[in-house]
């Protein structure tokens, strides 16, 4: 009898790592989390010293269950630029056929288990990722939130922020954006336009203070703030215009209600932003309700 293998599947976005190791019956043997590793955000030295503890601590875990396991096959599934991913996975070893890949392809997989289709993802950022009618697999927009990514956390947040600066000034009817805004600051109700952009534009780190905001907008819209329910519209439009240009390019003359379509993230799978999306989009756009590293699971067994 053999010496018992393993494989090794990691998801890696910006604010966590999540890695398992999967046995040759596609049980989970192991489970990790570690901080985020987008080299574009914590930096390359430490986005590899993140990923090379997770998947140190998942070789122990093998060699826990049996000394003379070994790994046949690591996925990573990453955030950041791929040929940094590309040369961190060939440096590796010990850990088996090293592949690197982006870290839509798990969602991709879950909305479309295999099959031409599409998903709409949105966390901290947005992208559409897509699997075309001969297995080719296509990605738009995960443009980073300096530069945009509609439908996302941070793009919520900067428009909230928008508008209740245009309130504080007094451009803009009072909605109840602009206290909300302004009370997430701690600076207090006499706070005006100035304080605000100066508290957000110091931090070290705008992205993720921006995009926890989200919630609070999602939460005001479902209340019926008309305000935030527009800029949820305007938003998440813009992820819905991107998609239908990748259905255009990638499936034409193919029925668009016979895709598969997935919503991912707890962003697009809000019952408001559904609402919102279901009107304007000519796909049948299904909630997927999996978590990432399912989908690493899955595309680890399709593999074989």
């Amino acid at each position: 009898m053999g010496s018992p293998s393993y494989k090794i599947g990691i998801d890696g976005g910006g604010t966590k790592t999540e890695c398992i190791l999967v046995d040759a019956s596609g049980r989970i043997a192991a489970h990790r989390l570690a901080p985020g590793c987008n080299p574009s955000v914590v930096g390359q030295d430490q986005a590899r010293l993140i990923v090379t503890d997770a998947l140190c601590g998942l070789l122990n875990a093998a060699r826990s269950e049996n000394p003379a396991a070994h790994i046949t096959q690591t996925q990573l599934f990453m955030a950041g630029t791929a040929h940094f991913w590309n040369e961190f996975a060939s440096s590796l070893t010990d850990f088996g056929a090293v592949t690197a890949g982006p870290d839509s392809l798990p969602v991709l997989e879950l909305a479309t288990d295999g099959q031409p289709g599409l998903v709409l993802h949105s966390g901290t950022g947005s992208f559409v990722a897509a699997r075309d009618r001969k297995g080719g697999v296509h990605y738009a927009g995960g443009l980073g939130w300096r530069f945009g990514d509609p439908g996302s956390a941070y793009d919520l947040g900067r428009r909230a922020i928008s508008r209740a600066l245009l309130e504080l000034q007094g451009w803009l009817p009072t909605s109840r954006i602009g206290p909300t805004v302004r009370d997430s600051t701690g600076l207090g109700e006499s706070a005006d336009a100035s304080a605000v952009t100066r508290y957000f534009y110091s931090d070290p780190t705008p992205n993720r203070k921006i995009a926890a905001l989200a919630p609070a907008v999602l939460r005001l819209a479902s209340e019926g703030d008309h305000s935030a329910h527009a800029l949820i519209v305007e938003s998440a439009s813009e992820l819905i215009d991107l998609a239908a240009r990748v259905v255009t390019h990638l499936f034409s003359g193919v029925p668009t209600d016979s895709l598969r379509a997935g919503l991912s993230g707890p962003i697009l799978t809000h019952p408001v932003v559904r609402e919102v999306l279901a009107p304007r989009s000519p796909l049948p756009l299904e909630p997927v309700t999996a978590t990432p590293i399912e989908g690493v699971r899955r595309l680890l067994l399709r593999e074989g």
